[in-house]
């Protein structure tokens, strides 16, 4: 059995020499394909190879056409949106990812910009502190759960609207839970999203919902660039003079909303959250012990498509 590692940005050295441990003392080889800049280059790399570990690199479906011995597909991160998973499904190829082994990165990175923007930027001139603060958060999962965590160290109140959890759960972590998401933006000084990007949130977050927030608000996006309307963004900014952007998804129309807003926004220059040491070696590892155990005992378990 083969296994590709294809980074176009690469994991640490450490975390390779690891995968590279845990892949051949299963009796399996590692290739691996760094900073290939172009497809070509990864179809030519994947053509012979069993299984595929990716981190936001695209998986397509001229990839998936092009890897005739490819049995399992691992997104060594939470999101999978970069995997085409109708073409994964249709050669009956095992999606994966690997839930949870970047949060605390992510979620360390949200509650850091919601101090730096508080604080203008580090700039002289007086800001304000999260202490008494109300945060909200969209989707209470690994990162959410983690964000409200950390957050509640700083004095804050948390707020969290996720129909996919049982309001038992949050109410036992001493959570306020939203009855909607009107609820959760009218509410709330801080909004932290940690959603997915899929139909029914791409192009969700814009000018309604942003302008419920009270005076001061903060949008906190450590989720996807897909999910804000970024027209929107410069409409709500332009007619609410106190509310504030934050995002580690630099959107498209970031230079005109630096220019028009200046210190009230502010984007990471090349996406963070899970740029850490730690969460770059825990997704590596997961990524090649899940193919192990796909390979010995059929596991699919963080699967995520269907055939």
């Amino acid at each position: 059995m083969k296994v590709l590692i294809a980074t176009d940005k690469p994991f640490s050295s450490a975390a390779v020499a690891g995968i590279k441990k845990i892949v051949e003392e299963a009796g399996y080889s590692l290739a691996v394909l760094e900073k290939y800049g172009t497809e070509d280059k990864f179809i030519e790399a994947v053509a012979d190879a069993d299984a595929l570990i990716v981190r936001s690199d695209k998986v397509t479906k001229a990839v998936i056409d092009a890897a005739k011995n490819l049995k399992i597909v691992v997104r060594a991160g939470a999101g999978f949106d970069n995997l085409d998973l109708a073409a994964l499904s249709a050669r009956k190829i095992v999606a994966m990812n690997t839930p949870g082994q970047n949060s605390n990165a992510v979620a360390e990175l949200a509650i850091g910009m919601m101090i730096y923007i508080s604080r203008n930027q580090f700039t002289p001139g007086t800001g304000s502190e999260l202490k008494g603060k109300v945060l909200g958060i969209q989707a209470y999962g690994h990162v959410g759960k983690l964000v409200a965590d950390h957050a509640k160290s700083f004095g804050m109140t948390i707020m969290a609207f996720d129909p996919f959890v049982p309001k038992e759960v949050m109410e036992k972590d001493g959570v306020l839970v939203a009855k909607d998401l009107d609820d959760l933006y009218s509410h709330s000084n801080f909004i932290s999203l940690h959603i997915p990007a899929n139909d029914q949130t791409k192009g969700s977050i814009g000018y309604a919902l942003l302008s419920k927030m009270p005076k001061g608000g903060c949008l906190v996006n450590t989720a996807r660039k897909e999910v804000i309307n970024e027209p929107e963004i410069d409409k709500i900014l332009e007619e609410r003079q106190d509310l504030k952007y934050v995002t580690d998804i630099a959107p498209a129309n970031i230079a005109t909303l630096k220019e028009k807003f200046g210190n009230r926004v502010f984007a990471t220059p090349k996406k963070q959250g899970a740029e850490t040491a730690e969460a770059n070696m825990n997704a590596g590892l997961a990524a090649a012990n899940q193919i192990v155990g796909f390979f010995k005992n059929g596991c699919t378990k963080f699967q995520v498509n269907k055939f």
